[in-house]
């Protein structure tokens, strides 16, 4: 690991200061107290079932080379850290805010290293598979450095940064957000030359209250542009003469009548798209007109930046699914599992998918709630419900609270095939499992928080 701050660095760039001053350069940076060894600096933040701070020991037994601290907790958690912190080396620095430190660390980082070509990627979905074939298409042609999974909140993007180095001739981030606000925090860690909005959606409507709320937020993106800066936004998207208007620099469209190049595809069912572009034939292994978007973003953003249609082709060939991101599983039943996230629109997506597909089996949909819709939350289960009622299955599943309003919406709308709810996981695990056959295609959609992959691994043995 190289070196990302030097022992008397860090308490200056995030603006602490140094109760114990650390002996070891900073190597790593980690909010994990797991995942902390010799040359890390822990950074202590709150979560959903913890809070960092409570695991400060375990990172400094561990071989932390430093310590963030909230300045206000220091004197409750003295007595059990700081002869630990002294027996081990390590520094300790005491911050406002530890969240805001690791962003300014972040900053700091990054205004290391001007020379990479910086790329950012945001939209209500569609994101990370599009910074996924950006970043492997760079990649094909020089030094890249890229966000891992999906770290593109205000705490995965900081994280992200630090991957950054020298040799390096491109860097792709993708920016995601779920509150007003997160993106000018965001977009001035990263301040990318590139900025790609893949849609506007409903995605995190509930927080960001509208959808002219989102596509406000998401346009800040472009806010520190100067005029050197390139913006690409999807040629059909409602919002894009909103989008568009005064940005700082060249706006440039993308969509199969705006990519420079884009001859035509062919949908091939499950067995994804082929894309023909430039005069070659690609084989593009992820399904959907939602990711011919993807791809065709991902195309307009390279070839601008120099990448020959030979990396195009063979970055887009070898793509394989995100986990848990319409990942194709056969063997028993075939399996659609799209559970990392559900909204309104990703879930309209997978369902006009799947509506014209042939299959000999039946046709199943297991659907878990759409959350973060906040007051939009039946009115979207019930729309739903009536899309559910017209979209072909043989079957309907649904589980979550929001989803009873999906279920009566079909019920009311006198749906003729099997449609039950419930919000019990037990129950719905084994009625899936009773329904279940070998020739059926079984699609599995839900938000993060209900945790419909949990289904999968007994699934796939049927």
């Amino acid at each position: 690991m190289s070196e990302l701050f030097a022992p008397g660095e860090v308490a200056r760039r995030a603006g602490g200061r140094c109760l114990l001053a650390p002996k070891a350069a900073i190597r790593a940076v980690t909010i994990d107290s797991r995942r902390v060894e010799a040359g890390s600096l822990f950074v202590p933040l709150p979560g959903t079932r913890t809070d960092g701070h409570e695991h400060l020991s375990d990172a400094l037994e561990r071989g932390a080379a430093a310590v963030l601290v909230e300045r206000r907790r220091w004197p409750r958690l003295a007595p059990a850290l700081e002869g630990l912190a002294r027996a081990s080396g390590a520094g300790v620095i005491l911050v406002a805010s530890p969240l805001k430190a690791l962003q300014a660390l972040a900053r700091a980082h990054l205004r290391r290293f001007p020379a990479p070509v910086r790329v950012g990627v945001t939209g209500s979905s569609g994101k990370t598979t599009t910074k996924e074939l950006i970043a492997g298409i760079l990649a094909r042609i020089a030094p890249t450095a890229a966000s891992q999974g999906n770290l593109n909140s205000e705490i995965g993007l900081p994280l992200a940064s630090f991957q950054v180095g020298p040799g390096q001739r491109f860097a792709v981030f993708e920016l995601g957000i779920n509150r007003p606000g997160e993106m000018d925090v965001l977009a001035d860690i990263a301040r990318p030359d590139y900025a790609l909005i893949t849609n506007i959606g409903t995605a995190h409507i509930g927080p960001l209250g509208s959808q002219e709320g989102i596509a406000r937020e998401k346009k800040k993106i472009f806010r520190w542009f100067d005029g050197r800066q390139k913006a690409f936004l999807f040629e059909g998207d409602a919002y894009y003469a909103y989008l568009a208007a005064g940005v700082r620099g060249s706006v440039i469209p993308f969509g199969p009548r705006s990519t420079k190049g884009f001859e035509g595809s062919e949908d091939l069912g499950l067995d994804g798209t082929l894309i023909r572009w430039e005069g070659l034939r690609i084989r593009f292994p992820l399904f959907g007109a939602h990711n011919l978007a993807n791809a065709l973003a991902a195309i307009s953003v390279a070839v601008e930046l120099g990448a020959p249609g030979s990396a195009v082709r063979e970055a887009l060939e070898a793509v394989q699914p995100l986990p848990g991101r319409s990942q194709l599983l056969r063997g028993g039943p075939t399996v659609i599992q799209d559970c990392y996230n559900a909204n309104p629109d990703s879930v309209r997506e997978l369902l006009e998918f799947v509506k014209p597909l042939a299959w000999k089996g039946r046709k199943i949909a297991v659907l878990g709630s759409m959350l973060e819709l906040g007051e939009r939350a039946g009115e979207e289960h019930r729309r739903l419900g009536a899309e559910l009622a017209q979209a072909g299955f043989d079957a309907v599943l649904l589980f979550g609270e929001e989803m009873e309003e999906a279920h009566r919406e079909m019920s009311r709308l006198g749906y003729p095939g099997l449609a039950e709810w419930t919000a019990d996981f037990a129950a719905l695990r084994g009625r899936l499992l009773d329904l279940v056959e070998p020739a059926d295609l079984v699609v599995i959609k839900g938000s993060r928080g209900v945790e419909l992959e949990r289904l999968v691994p007994e699934l796939i043995e049927v």
